[in-house]
């Protein structure tokens, strides 16, 4: 008898069959794949990948014995003298990997090419008496390379076998591990009752919506979403202004083209986790919580009533592992690091993408840095894998030139033009260079403004200044987010009920914060950034025309970062040759210069693409080496939990008192600010850190957080005062 698994008992009589756990995981691997035409590839890595444990010792190490076993080869080799070398090739990668990860190929000293190469393996023999390896003579891939992409194809493809296969094994091993999680799965409802909830959600808001031109315009973004679904699955772009309800438009497009084309889930990405936070609420209360799952770094399931304690809330935490929810809601680092990770946690969820609809909201925000990796993901997936993808903002990148024209995008709406007209709630004006002091006295002169600067530094030097005239406001990553959020929520009530406030922040408040200033202050920066800005003065039309000013700062509190000094220039640069600052032509124009000043390199910095396809005829791909060097997050910062409020200081006792503390470090993660090396450095050598674990870091005391402006400076913090996307 040859067993996969085991349980306590010593008897084996209910340890799991190695035949049985094959079989099971080549089963469940091939129906993932079947999604991209790949189900008989699939159903052989799943029988291949854990052959290795028919060997005598690792029989012995499931019954005790403490002895190292390599499982994963055997399957690879038994690929490679079984099949077509192109094909094997790939298998090798699967079943080496599904452990430790896709492997570089390398060469005859390491990697994948080293593994194959190992002389002395167990004998694994006995898997003949139990298995029988498929014919797979008649196997075709149906993939269709982009030209000069035949590389990053390949290694696409092998990426998504991947990930059905460790899912596959994953589900395999929890159902008779942990049947009880299990059970749990799969717990939502049918699309079919989703739409329906839906429409009657849009029926109700919009006739309900009073009868003027801007509502009637939002109710044209919708139904023109709704008539453009039926077309077939490719790509798309939507562009539509601030405040014309592109969200849920957007949503309605999804529900019908899902409907239309027979796809599988919708995802939303999202480069901000206000933004997330704020959509997974407003799908939350329209499609039901077990149905809408929100992935990023500061959600806590916990906290999100599922109708079901204990089972809803287990379904979340076990969704984010394969995304198998029919809504999801992740950020823009969740989504495009793992399409190039190599990891078995980050692939995992990657088959689950193939025949669905996928849209980039505030697509301006894809990493430049990434840009034509990523477009090229996006068009892989549309292309080769049945996927529809929305490039949704007010300020569409242009980004035709970079796509190939066989995914060129589609618009969905009729005339953007017409709408940024028709929503055209402010003017614009620069005002040149501005000291701080002259800004300031601007500022005090109005009784409601906002001002949004490019580093924490000069936020706060601003807001000191200002304090010192009352119903002054500070925002910025320095603040926890339960922090921001209850700030929000404060200067939301006071612009409601007419009160001053002057608020004073750096670019987060930017996307995804529903606020409305009627006059807005904008440091130069990109014109992406600007009309973000402008999104948040007269958003609902309260005045005539709400004033935005643009202004270069004189100071130098907190130098600028290389990517803020260069969109602030072409910014600077196309103002100068616009009548318009947010006219669709304006941003446009911005976009083609940027890219251009950036270059070929500059959008692909890791030189990821040309990796892939420098030794594609041989199938030799760098995994390790592109899932190591793809990070949009690259300045090493460090997560500090800051004792907040009297919830977080119970957590962080829980948290030094457990021996198991991941529970509770979730629940703080609404309480962390990222911080730069030399800063935490800093305060290292005052004692002002606690290590808890090894692992996690915990302020010490209050009284170095200020409930006006966070995290107070010991030191310069960090990148020159810097702000990095949160």
């Amino acid at each position: 008898m040859f067993y996969a698994h085991t349980t306590p008992n010593p008897d084996k009589s209910d340890w799991q069959f190695l035949r049985v756990h094959l079989n099971n995981v080549a089963k469940i691997s091939s129906e993932f794949a079947d999604v991209f035409k790949a189900s008989e590839f699939a159903y052989a890595g799943g029988l291949l990948h854990d052959l290795g444990k028919y060997s005598p010792e690792f029989q012995k190490r499931l019954e005790g014995v403490n002895i190292p076993v390599d499982h994963a080869t055997a399957g690879a080799r038994e690929a490679i003298k079984k099949y077509h070398a192109s094909y094997s090739r790939m298998l090798a990668y699967v079943i080496t990997g599904h452990h430790g990860g896709l492997l570089n190929y390398g060469s005859p000293e390491s990697g994948l090419e080293k593994r194959m190469a190992k002389s002395v393996l167990p004998d694994y023999s006995s898997y003949r008496n139990e298995i029988t390896l498929p014919d797979q003579s008649s196997f075709r891939l149906a993939l269709k390379p982009f030209p000069k992409q035949t590389g990053f194809c390949f290694s696409f493809f092998t990426r998504m076998v991947y990930s059905c296969l460790v899912d596959a094994d994953s589900l395999d091993t929890e159902e008779f591990m942990s049947p009880e999680k299990s059970s749990v799965r799969g717990q939502y409802e049918s699309f079919e009752i989703l739409k329906q909830r839906f429409e009657e959600h849009m029926c109700t808001r919009i006739s309900g919506a009073e009868d003027n031109r801007i509502n009637k315009y939002r109710r044209e973004i919708y139904d023109q979403c709704v008539e453009k679904a039926v077309l077939p699955p490719g790509m798309f772009s939507l562009t539509v202004p601030t405040g014309g309800g592109k969200t849920l438009a957007s949503m309605g497009f999804a529900l019908e083209h899902l409907k239309k084309n027979d796809l599988k889930r919708i995802f939303y990405v999202i480069p901000y986790t206000s933004i997330i936070e704020q959509n997974a609420d407003v799908f939350r209360n329209i499609f039901g919580s077990r149905n809408v799952l929100e992935h990023h770094s500061n959600f806590d399931p916990d906290k999100v009533d599922t109708g079901d304690m204990d089972s809803g809330e287990e379904a979340l935490r076990l969704s984010t592992e394969n995304w198998e929810m029919p809504v999801v809601i992740t950020t823009n680092v969740q989504f495009f690091e793992s399409l190039f990770s190599n990891k078995r946690s980050r692939c995992r969820k990657l088959h689950n993408l193939a025949k669905s609809v996928i849209i980039l909201d505030e697509a301006q925000m894809l990493p430049t840095g990434y840009l034509k990796p990523c477009l090229a993901a996006l068009s892989e997936l549309v292309r080769n894998y049945g996927s529809t993808v929305v490039i949704c903002t007010a300020t569409q990148p242009n980004l035709d030139e970079l796509f190939d024209d066989l995914v060129k995008p589609v618009e969905i709406m009729k005339s953007p033009a017409e709408l940024y007209d028709a929503f055209r709630r402010v003017n614009v004006t620069d005002l040149g260079s501005v000291s701080d002091d002259v800004l300031s006295e601007r500022l005090r002169q109005h009784h409601q403004v906002l001002c949004i600067v490019n580093t924490r530094n000069h936020a706060k030097k601003l807001f000191d200044e200002l304090e010192k005239s009352g119903h002054c406001y500070h925002l910025s990553a320095r603040m926890c987010p339960v922090h921001r959020r209850e700030q929000i929520a404060e200067i939301k009530h006071l612009l409601k009920e007419g009160g001053g406030c002057r608020v004073i922040s750096t670019q987060l408040i930017e996307a995804g914060v529903d606020i409305d200033f009627p006059v807005v202050y904008r440091a130069m920066t990109g014109i992406d950034s600007i009309a973000q800005a402008a999104g948040r003065c007269n958003r609902e039309g309260k005045v005539a025309s709400g004033e935005v000013y643009i202004f270069k700062s004189t100071e130098l509190w907190g130098k600028a970062t290389h990517w803020q000094s260069l969109v602030a220039e072409v910014g600077e640069m196309v103002l100068a040759n616009s009548t318009d600052a947010l006219a669709p032509s304006t941003v446009s124009d911005y976009f083609r210069q940027l890219y251009h000043y950036k270059g070929d390199d500059g959008l692909d910095t890791k030189k990821i693409l040309q990796s892939l396809e420098k030794r594609s005829r041989e199938l030799a791909f760098p995994f390790e080496d592109i899932g190591s060097s793809f990070s949009i997050i690259e300045e090493g910062t460090k997560d500090l939990i800051i004792p907040y409020d009297e919830k977080a200081a119970s957590n962080i006792q829980d948290l030094r008192n457990s021996n198991f503390p991941w529970r509770f470090v979730r629940q703080l993660q609404g309480y962390t600010v990222n911080i730069y090396p030399n800063e935490f450095r800093e305060l290292e050598r005052l004692h002002a850190i606690d290590l808890v674990g090894d692992r996690f870091y915990i302020l010490k005391s209050r009284d170095d957080y200020s409930d006006k402006t966070g995290l107070l400076n010991r030191k310069n913090n960090g990148a020159n005062g810097s702000l990095l996307i949160v």
